[in-house]
């Protein structure tokens, strides 16, 4: 009968420690395996976290690098741990990059440029001074965003109403055209329009109407080609 009890006991001890290392087997299957060091909270990481929270670094004779976890790839990888990564260098170029300057509105500024400096008297041909005149004005556009070029000619009284107006058409019209062969302006951005005797800038100081050198030299001012642009200009 004590050999029966015994041999009992044993069975009993027996199942109870194999009933203990199966579950402890089940157990270890289903929970995840972690590699030494890396914390519950860091396991999806990039980067292998110490006890301590910290992301683990080789020595630096090792160069200090971030040790790597399987789940490491560009999108995961951090520019903190791999700063040569291309995203991290658009991102420090984005941030290092000065803000464009905004443009400056402008008020349409107007040109008046005198008709006895671009053309000799009762001319529409340009002359040489003219032209160095039209060359500093076209090198200031650079500068400018503008959407339309506006030359209006002007004309003394001296002669006939007609007359000055056409004239004044005509040295318009030599400014367009030197602007655009010359400087490559386009012409649909250029429009022209001859006034003649009209607006004059002497009002009435010039007295007399025979045509004398007095005359004609109290009346330049009047003899004018006006040079209106409208745009935005480039902030400094």
């Amino acid at each position: 009968m004590k050999k029966i009890i015994s041999i009992n006991k044993y069975l009993i001890g027996a199942l109870v420690v194999l009933s203990a290392l199966l579950f402890s087997t089940i157990v270890a299957a289903e929970l995840p395996h972690y590699k030494q060091g890396e914390s519950d909270t860091e396991k999806v990481k990039a980067y292998n976290v110490n006890d301590r929270g910290e992301v683990s670094r080789s020595s630096a004779d090792l160069g200090n690098h971030c040790w790597r976890t399987r789940e490491w790839n560009e999108e995961t990888a951090t520019c903190e741990c791999d700063p040569d990564l291309p995203k991290c260098q658009i991102e420090e170029k984005v941030a290092d990059a000065p803000p464009a300057p905004a443009p400056v509105l402008t008020e349409p500024e107007k040109i008046s440029f005198s008709a006895d400096a671009l053309f000799d008297f009762d001319k529409a041909v340009l002359k040489p001074e003219g032209k160095m005149a039209l060359d500093i004005f076209a090198d200031k556009l650079q500068s400018i965003n503008y959407d339309l070029i506006i030359a209006v000619g002007y004309a003394d009284r001296i002669g006939s109403e007609e007359y000055n107006k056409q004239l004044s058409m005509r040295r318009a019209e030599a400014v367009k055209n030197y602007l655009v062969n010359a400087k490559g302006i386009s012409p649909d951005r250029i429009f022209t329009d001859g006034k003649g005797e009209a607006n004059p800038v002497t009002g009435n100081s010039c007295v007399g109407e025979r045509k004398t050198k007095a005359l004609i030299d109290c009346l330049a001012p009047d003899r004018r080609v006006e040079i209106e642009v409208a745009g935005t200009r480039e902030g400094n």
